[in-house]
């Protein structure tokens, strides 16, 4: 499955909605996340509101090269299994 976030709105408390390549949208919040390193700049108001889409990454961005799976974003905000490859699953 290839999905792509399309268009990314910083709300209050950290959380993030967002709306993906296949028309869902959801909000993921990021407050319960372990935000090690330049993750943890997320936690400035200021800078997680300079949230953009990068339309190449297909992905919220931030300053700096801040950038969010859009995978594990879509499997938050959706409360659905993130989506394994073939492989994974033990098929050829």
């Amino acid at each position: 499955m290839v999905v792509e976030v399309v268009e990314a709105r910083p709300l209050e408390g950290l959380r993030l909605w967002l709306r993906f390549s296949d028309g869902k949208e959801g909000v993921v919040d990021l407050s319960a996340w372990e935000l090690p390193g330049i993750l943890a700049s997320l936690r400035d108001p200021a800078f997680f509101a300079e949230v953009r889409v990068d339309p190449e990454l297909g992905a919220p961005v931030w300053p700096g090269g801040l950038d969010l799976d859009p995978l594990v974003l879509y499997a938050q905000a959706l409360g659905v299994d993130l989506p394994l490859p073939a492989e994974a699953e033990g098929r050829p």
